[in-house]
């Protein structure tokens, strides 16, 4: 994604991720660069996916990603549950703020996934 400047920048950098591998993810966000390692902690190909923070700026971020064969195509569902460090103070910029961000950064990475996976299959 280019306005973040995401990329993969240790463990599983290329090709399909599977049960139990990690990925660092480094990338611009809210004006400071970030680095943010998950791992996946549930894998059942092709419905779902489960990747988990092992390290970065949350207190916990978990994400859920289904995958739904409908008329011929795949539909994707995300599904996070996340909350930031200190306290009241994280929760409360998590209500305000965060849940926001992170919805709209998902729907981003959402149409850069489908238009990638269409030009890969020749439909886009």
């Amino acid at each position: 994604m280019a306005d973040t400047g995401e990329r993969a920048v240790a463990g599983k950098t290329s090709g399909l991720i599977g049960q139990g591998e990690e990925v660092t993810w480094e990338g611009r966000h809210l004006g400071v660069k970030q680095r943010f390692t998950s791992r996946i902690t549930g894998f059942d190909p092709p419905r779902h996916f489960r990747d988990e923070m092992v390290r970065g700026a949350f207190k916990s971020f978990v994400h859920d990603h289904h995958f739904e064969a409908r008329g011929g195509r795949t539909t994707m569902r995300d599904v996070v549950r996340f909350e930031s460090p200190v306290g009241f103070a994280g929760r409360l910029v998590d209500s305000l703020f965060m849940a926001g961000y992170l919805r709209r950064l998902l729907a981003r990475r959402s149409a850069a996934i489908k238009d990638a996976a269409e030009q890969e299959s020749g439909r886009g």
